[in-house]
């Protein structure tokens, strides 16, 4: 199968991006930058990826952006967009293409997925005529190079291997050097000579914003995956957390665990109302590589979105309902009772 039939016509050659990126290296942000700036006339489509079971990312993304305003998203929760032969990720990007006829795809994997496998998947027979990979975009926080929890982390090393484009995010953040030692962007640009392609650029940004120019041009990864190298999750059988119906508790709890890290995350109804002072001071509170939220307060619908750097919000225009995600090397045993604490009686 070399093409995707819709109603109307067949889906040729769209210009495909991967942007990928360890956790909480500014992913979703960059891809919020690039809607900003999209041209009007065209459609794009966005598949999501995410370590945790709920799927948050969907929700933040689809909350800033206006109606009508030719984005179309899909979530593949759970880290399974790179599980046995890729058949979640497959399902939901077929189905993507069909409802959105796309004039540009950008796929952002989990922070913890596994960029080689997904690159052999879209570079298969049968995308090869559906898809038309352009640039690897692959964000790095060049602070992060002195830390041998990433160094040493094989997925960190995988994401820089596959890139086109290293954009050293957060630069704005990065120490000069002195004493004749090299500052964080030269760290990276040696980092990436050592463990990138002989092609592969590096630039710089602050919160994502790079130039949709960056997105143009063919992908030059050809990188083969060893058989040995495959990861076999096991989750196709799983239901699909966002979508099952909330039960009459009024809420949907999972956790998920792999690459040295844990996620736990709660669906709330929307009639679940919380306090919105009494949320910002628990996600505050959290201790974990990353929180992403999006909550029905009573001040307003407002998304939450935590790093080891600062805690963005935003308000939305709407959501329909409440859900968080949080990822970190070691949960806290009391996070569900903190939680639940935040509901308005």
């Amino acid at each position: 199968m070399t093409s995707i039939n819709t109603n109307n016509s067949e889906i040729r050659a769209v210009p495909t991006n991967i942007i990928t990126g360890f956790l909480g290296v500014g992913k979703t942000s960059m891809i919020l930058h690039l809607l900003k700036n999209k041209p009007a006339d065209e459609r794009w489509a966005i598949l999501v990826n995410e370590f945790g079971e709920i799927g948050v990312d969907g929700s933040l993304l689809e909350g800033q952006q206006p109606q009508e305003s030719g984005v179309y998203i899909r979530e593949v929760p759970g880290g399974c967009m790179c599980c046995a032969a890729g058949v979640p990720m497959q399902i939901a990007l077929n189905q993507l293409l069909k409802s959105a006829t796309p004039d540009r795809l950008l796929i952002e994997p989990t922070g913890l997925g596994h960029p080689k496998e997904i690159l052999e998947v879209l570079s298969s027979e049968h995308y090869q005529q559906v898809l038309s990979l352009q640039k690897t975009i692959t964000l790095v926080d060049a602070r992060k190079l002195s830390d041998q929890r990433y160094t040493s982390h094989d997925i960190f090393n995988q994401q820089i291997a596959i890139a086109d484009t290293v954009v050293g995010n957060k630069s704005d953040l990065y120490s000069e050097g002195e004493g004749g030692d090299n500052g964080d962007k030269q760290k990276l640009i040696d980092y990436v000579k050592q463990k990138g392609t002989e092609h592969a650029q590096v630039i710089f940004a602050q919160h994502g914003d790079i130039e949709l120019a960056a997105l143009a041009g063919p992908s030059l990864s050809k990188l083969k995956i060893d058989e040995d190298h495959h990861h076999h999750h096991g989750h196709n059988d799983r239901p699909l957390l966002p979508e099952t119906p909330i039960p009459e508790c009024g809420f949907i709890k999972a956790v998920n665990q792999g690459e040295g890290f844990h996620s736990i995350g709660w669906r709330f109804s929307g009639e679940t109302i919380f306090d919105h002072n009494k949320l910002v001071e628990f996600v505050w509170s959290c201790t974990a590589e990353r929180v992403k939220a999006v909550f029905i307060t009573d001040k307003g619908f407002y998304s939450f979105n935590l790093d080891t750097d600062a805690l963005t919000e935003v308000e939305l225009p709407a959501c329909d309902e409440s859900r968080i995600e949080i990822i970190s090397e070691r949960l806290n045993d009391n996070l569900e009772e903190a939680l639940m604490s935040c509901i308005l009686a």
